[in-house]
């Protein structure tokens, strides 16, 4: 792991404010933003070092050591942005959201469009098997974006097995984690847990999200470790796949209630002058400019460093 310095730990932290902020979108992964920031396979391996040998060391070797092989300020330092984001950024997105959506979206369209370019970029050898796999993954992406939502679910196994899945999505770039719990059918039901505090639902949910995390780093560390060309093509197609879920002119086609919040669980995407509402062209693009560009100015502080 890299020895940084203060500032270096800071850049990080701004970085998880902006994975937490893309979180809120439903539709947008917080995985997209790691993997443009430079920081995607670090993460991957500090989630995949959390374990026994881990607790071990704590034990037989003191806290310090514990820590460094943790990962430990890097991972609280990212953690940090994302809890930063999640209590006050994600508002504004939230806002943003409701009152500004094809504006939001156009500039989560740029910006991820040109994440494409940066991580389709990393590919060091292009084969047949990088090309069907790029393929494969988009078509994947794509057709989870055209899925419906299912209605409710109240099964505890079934929670479990939904948080595990959400949150494998949340660190894959490309899908979001809160669109495949409105998939799932568990969107409703886990949050209404949130709001009435049931601790059961909460626990197993959480149990589950954890141990997804664990095991699907140990899954994506492999892959890069042996296979990483066909990786980061399938990641890259992940992210193509997705471009369909946040174009920003979209006319709404079902919604339904989950909770206090009302969520559209069918759409399709249409040309600007087909759009319901103002399709507010100019600005839209001057927004998807404005997402596009951070990437290469995010790139180039990265290389500077």
């Amino acid at each position: 792991m890299e020895n940084r310095n203060a500032l270096q730990y800071l850049y990080i932290t701004l970085k998880g404010i902006a994975m937490g902020a893309a979180d809120v979108v439903p539709g947008v992964s917080g995985g997209t933003i790691a993997f443009i920031s430079g920081i995607y396979e670090e993460l991957i391996t500090s989630i995949n070092n959390i374990n026994f040998s881990l607790f071990k060391t704590l034990r037989s070797e003191g806290f310090k050591p514990f820590w460094k092989q943790a990962n430990g300020n890097f991972l609280s330092a990212l953690f940090l942005g994302i809890f930063i984001s999640i209590l006050s950024l994600a508002k504004l997105v939230s806002w943003l959201l409701e009152n500004e959506p094809v504006l939001l979206w156009a500039f989560f369209f740029g910006l991820v469009t040109a994440s494409i370019f940066f991580v389709g970029r990393t590919i060091e050898k292009w084969n047949t098997g990088v090309i069907i796999s790029l393929i494969a993954g988009a078509c994947l992406a794509y057709y989870i974006t055209t899925l419906p939502a299912n209605e409710s679910v109240n099964s505890l196994p079934f929670l479990f097995f939904s948080g595990a899945l959400a949150v494998c999505a949340m660190i894959l770039p490309g899908i979001s984690g809160a669109f495949i719990l409105v998939l799932l059918g568990s969107y409703k039901t886990i949050l209404e847990a949130v709001h009435e505090k049931d601790i059961k639902v909460i626990l197993t949910v959480g149990l589950g999200a954890v141990f997804g995390l664990l095991s699907f780093a140990r899954i994506l560390k492999w892959m890069f470790n042996n296979y990483k060309n066909i990786t980061l093509a399938v990641l890259t197609g992940f992210i193509i796949g997705s471009l369909n879920k946040i174009w920003p002119w979209k006319n709404v086609l079902e919604t339904k209630q989950f909770g206090d919040k009302i969520m559209v669980i069918a759409d399709e995407s249409v040309s600007p002058y087909a759009f319901d509402g103002e399709h507010k062209l100019i600005y839209a693009v001057i927004a998807a400019i404005i997402g596009f560009s951070l990437i290469f100015i995010m790139e180039k502080a990265a290389s500077k460093k």
